[in-house]
């Protein structure tokens, strides 16, 4: 499945199905982030619940710290 994240084509393989499979297969579980798909931010309680399908634009956005 080819999803445009943070503007470039990513394809990735097994596909997954929501918003979680794809934070895992980026191993960005358990960080500090973002995620806005087409536009809308998702939840993080919806992650697991939210599908992607091919095309979906996603932003991922780590929290970053500082003072």
């Amino acid at each position: 499945m080819e999803l445009i994240v943070n503007g470039a084509p990513r394809r990735l393989d097994p596909p997954p199905a929501t918003v979680a499979e794809l934070v895992r297969a980026l191993a960005l579980e358990g960080k500090r982030i973002a995620v806005e798909r087409n536009g809308q931010i998702v939840p993080k309680g919806l992650y697991g619940a939210t599908a992607v399908a091919p095309g979906d634009r996603l932003e991922i956005v780590a929290a970053v710290g500082g003072g």
